[in-house]
């Protein structure tokens, strides 16, 4: 997971000022586990900055994004773009049911980005690893749901 510290720097590479708001958005990124979206960081942080804009947001991650320090993640089946400050070798899941995004260290990620490598010749910088399904927890709603149909079909 990517430091504030580590977050900060990159936001001063960038070019951008450092001000309260980019500070909150950083400080929220590398403390939160559920990648959230442009507008959750938005909708969360507006209360406390009545002056933040959604492109200030937009422009902190693109800048974030850029240089390595955030992984922009794509849709978790929600049709918005999820970001991630664990830029560490790690596997995502998300559910295309609630849209959580969970993470899972996995030891063979390391070794596809070796094997990615030497196959090709490219020296990697990054990887995502992003597999779609469905969560424990939805399993558990959706099998709860077909139980009561089929015990109200039987009736």
């Amino acid at each position: 997971m990517a430091s504030v510290d580590t977050l900060l720097h990159a936001i001063k590479q960038a070019g951008l000022r450092l001000t309260p708001q980019r500070l909150a958005i950083c400080r929220l990124l590398a403390e939160s586990k559920t990648h959230p979206t442009a507008m959750q960081i938005y909708q969360q942080l507006k209360p406390q900055f009545p002056s933040l804009s959604p492109a200030t947001v937009y422009n902190t991650l693109e800048a974030l994004v850029s240089l390595g320090a955030v992984n922009m993640l794509g849709q978790a089946g929600d049709d918005e773009v999820h970001y991630d400050a664990d830029t560490t070798p790690h596997v995502n899941l998300a559910c295309v049911i609630c849209h959580r995004i969970v993470d899972v260290t996995s030891s063979y990620v390391l070794y596809l980005d070796q094997e990615v490598s030497q196959n090709s010749g490219f020296k990697i910088l990054g990887a995502r690893v992003l597999y779609y399904g469905v969560c424990p927890e939805c399993q558990s709603k959706k099998n709860l749901a077909d139980e009561h149909h089929s015990a109200g079909g039987a009736q």
